[in-house]
């Protein structure tokens, strides 16, 4: 095994189990999106992360590389750097959402407005964070299916982020308003 599958899996890996294991114990859901609306960004996840897990993936133009490859080292370890930055930031923003937060969209019981922490940077540090891992994995990788992967991740994390914000300012009216005139979305201070 290369240096990528075990440091880019064991990245991933360590998140993941992360994910399920602080999802036990949260709020009881007092509003959800419908399965169809969760299948629309769960979907295109998973095609993201088979197309940056799967190295031995021949997809003809996708395995071309984007950077060169007599840098590789170079990108390497920039995209593990930034995947790992990415990875900490979602854990983060997980963490400082406590029992309020939801892998689906939600609105829980007694659920509060979280502006603090990354909260303060962004209004979504999770989307953020999944977003610099997938770009620090695509500079790691090289290839244009990595790219693609970063595309998707963000294609499909959009809608969930406008589902989100309706949620939330339906929830917390005034407050939520302000706190996104005054909070970027996703880059702090840009968008």
């Amino acid at each position: 095994m290369n240096p990528y599958d075990l440091l880019f899996r064991a990245m991933w890996s360590c998140w993941g189990v992360y994910w399920l294991v602080s999802a036990v114990g949260n709020k009881r859901i007092a509003k959800r999106e419908s399965a169809l609306s969760r299948l629309m960004h769960l979907g295109p996840l998973v095609v993201a992360f088979v197309l940056v897990a799967s190295p031995r993936l021949s997809l003809s133009l996708l395995s071309q590389r984007f950077l060169p490859e007599a840098q590789w080292r170079v990108w390497f370890w920039l995209g593990a750097l930034i995947t790992a930055a990415g990875l900490l930031l979602a854990v983060w923003a997980r963490v400082h959402l406590g029992r309020n937060w939801s892998a689906s969209v939600t609105v829980k019981e007694q659920h509060e407005h979280i502006t603090s922490g990354p909260y303060g940077l962004v209004r979504h540090p999770i989307y953020t964070g999944l977003l610099l891992g997938f770009l620090g994995t695509a500079l790691a990788i090289g290839e244009w299916r990595g790219l693609l992967a970063l595309f998707i991740v963000f294609a499909s994390l959009w809608p969930k982020l406008r589902r989100e914000e309706r949620f939330m300012g339906e929830q917390f009216g005034d407050a939520y308003a302000s706190y996104k005139r005054r909070v970027s979305a996703l880059i702090p201070f840009v968008f």
